[in-house]
Order: structure tokens, then C-alpha cells, then sequence
């Protein structure tokens, strides 16, 4: 049965594959989300990337009660958001947390996370092999 998966990015993820390449590398998102698309063809992959709070909102309340499974990267956000907490609180579907980089060997301010604990799972530190990871784990545990 195909099941829709939504990968959801925060600010500046747009900008993977240009921005601070020794952190992020230098695939672009687009690159990364056809490879996945590809990957995952049985599948209902969407994506949506926004740099502003309230859409990413609205995405997460609009997909929060009918996909399989979401995958959120909430960018800088993950430690000041806690409306983005609260609006996965709310919601149904399983919400896997995601980091390109490993955020507990980066500034003191990026290890606290305001999502963790309503997340069904964190994943940090792979790089973009980290959205097929999640994407797996959204398939296999719903």
C-alpha cells in the first residue's frame, strides 16, 4: 500500500548545497529530495520547506492527521519554537526529528530542542542520509 510521507524543512534549509558546505555538504535540497522521490517511488514523498514559522505550522496541521509519516527539519527553530512544539503535540502522525549536522558538537545554544520530547524519534548527524533514514522509520513503524 503507498504511504505519503512529508519531509518538512525550516529556514535556511533551502540553502543546503551552498551554505556552510563543511557543515551541510554540497548537494542541494532539490538534489537530495529527487534522489529520495526516486528512491522511495511506491511511495507518496512530498515536500515543503518554508522560512517562516507560521507555514510550517499550517503544513504540519494540514498533514498531521492524514500522511503515514512526517520527517521535520525545523532548522534553527527547533530551539525557539515552541508553538512548532505545540502544533506536533496536536497532531497524529508520527514526527521524526532531523538534523543534517550533529547538533550536541555544535554551539551550546543548538542543544536544546523544544521538539524532542513530543517526537517519536531524533535522528542528528548523518548528513542527508539522515532523510532516508527517517523516511525508513516512518514506513516501518506506522
Amino acid at each position: 500500500m503507498k504511504k505519503t510521507i512529508l519531509v518538512l524543512n525550516g529556514p535556511n534549509l533551502n540553502l543546503t548545497g551552498t551554505r556552510q558546505k563543511e557543515i551541510y555538504g554540497d548537494v542541494t535540497m532539490d538534489e537530495c529530495i529527487g534522489s529520495l522521490k526516486e528512491k522511495f517511488s511506491d511511495h507518496n514523498i512530498i515536500y515543503h520547506q518554508s522560512n517562516h514559522e507560521g507555514v510550517l505550522i499550517d503544513h504540519l496541521h494540514r498533514y498531521g492527521f492524514e500522511a503515514d509519516g512526517i520527517v521535520f527539519n525545523a532548522g534553527a527553530y527547533t530551539h525557539t519554537s515552541i508553538a512548532l512544539r505545540d502544533a506536533i503535540e496536536a497532531i497524529e502522525v508520527p514526527v521524526i526529528e532531523l538534523h543534517i549536522s550533529d547538533v550536541q558538537n555544535r554551539e551550546d545554544f543548538r542543544k536544546h530542542s523544544f521538539l524532542t520530547d513530543v517526537c517519536f524519534k531524533l535522528i542528528q548527524g548523518k548528513g542527508l542520509k539522515g532523510y532516508e533514514e527517517a523516511i525508513n522509520c516512518c514506513l516501518t513503524e506506522h
